[in-house]
């Protein structure tokens, strides 16, 4: 499994924003810049961040992104979540329906893979930008 390019982005724009002054509104062309990030891409990553509640916008002269919350309250998880949608490494996961085999309850893999991806989830949780200023 690996996260796509444009969670990697997202991870750069989201720590650029957070060792910035809380509330100081960055236009795009500085974080694209300073963190290596195609501007087309970053203005195609920022609407799912402000979606989920991470980044805030603001428009007119002198606009640009601003973190919505405190960097230590914005986890990798909300990061990936916001880009790639919820964490799932097999479809089973997902729903159980997705088994041909009709036994994700009982089945030997399914649980091993819940248990997986589990600990995945919690790791992502544990890691947040606020410890990353420091």
């Amino acid at each position: 499994m690996i996260l796509n390019q444009a969670t990697d982005y997202a991870f750069r724009a989201i720590l650029y924003l957070a060792g910035q002054t809380r509330g100081k509104v960055v236009e795009a062309q500085a974080i694209a810049r300073q963190q290596v990030v195609p501007m087309r891409f970053l203005l195609k990553i920022m609407p799912s961040l402000i979606k989920a509640g991470i980044v805030k916008s603001q428009r007119g002269v002198g606009g640009g992104y601003y973190l919505a919350k405190d960097p230590k309250d914005i986890t990798f998880l909300d990061v990936v979540e916001a880009v790639e949608g919820p964490i799932a490494i097999n479809r089973c996961l997902v729903d159980e329906k997705y088994c041909s085999k009709h036994g994700a309850p009982t089945c030997q893999v399914h649980r091993a893979l819940a248990d997986i991806q589990g600990i995945l989830v919690l790791e992502l949780k544990s890691h947040n930008f606020g410890d990353l200023q420091h």
